[in-house]
């Protein structure tokens, strides 16, 4: 029996990057294909099939662990962008600026997508695994504040449920510019305890 569901929602992809040292600058290249091997960009800074634990499992693993990647992608959406930029007092916000892979158009509230759905593309199947929602962090806000002085600190309350989303490759391929991507979800129901689970 069929674990997951297609489903009728698409992205179209409107904006493709690369960041090449992350070490250096959290910005991104734009591109117009992302070629996408089991390790993920081989031109991103984040590639690999492992890499080491960061604070974001910090309650499961000491800082440093090598562990599998499932960062190996950083998706956003347009309206999630839009949104930002309105919260913010900005006329936009770029995708440089916060160092993703994707920009995709066309899933409402594409930040908030069921982890383990797949992004599939209608034309080549290249697959991405969402991994979970991804989280504002402050070096975008310093990119921000570059830029416009002051207006930084706004990013992480402005980005609350709209920073996108991270990924890994399920099948390998590529994906261009104005490609389709359709959504697929786990089917089965929310688990009846998560609320117990996150108050715990």
């Amino acid at each position: 029996m069929p674990a997951l569901k297609p489903t009728e929602f698409t992205g179209r992809v409107v904006w493709l990057g690369v960041n090449q040292d992350r070490a250096a600058a959290l910005e991104s290249t734009s591109r117009d294909v992302l070629s996408l091997p089991f390790g993920g960009p081989p031109e991103e800074s984040h590639s690999g099939v492992t890499r080491l634990s960061c604070s974001r499992v910090a309650r499961q693993y000491p800082k440093g662990t090598e562990i599998a990647h499932t960062r190996q992608v950083s998706i956003v959406s347009e309206e999630d962008l839009a949104l930002i930029a309105q919260d913010m007092g900005l006329a936009r916000i770029e995708p440089e600026w916060l160092g993703v892979s994707m920009v995709v158009a066309g899933i409402p509230d594409f930040s908030l997508i069921p982890p383990s759905s797949r992004l599939q593309d209608n034309a080549s199947g290249t697959t991405l695994v969402v991994d979970m929602e991804n989280r504002p962090c402050h070096l975008v806000s310093a990119v921000i504040e570059r830029g416009y002085p002051g207006v930084g600190k706004r990013f992480k309350p402005a980005a609350r449920n709209r920073r996108g989303v991270t990924a890994w490759v399920e099948r390998p391929g590529e994906i261009a510019l104005g490609a389709t991507l359709r959504l697929h979800i786990p089917d089965q129901p929310v688990w009846p305890h998560l609320a117990t689970a996150r108050n715990g």
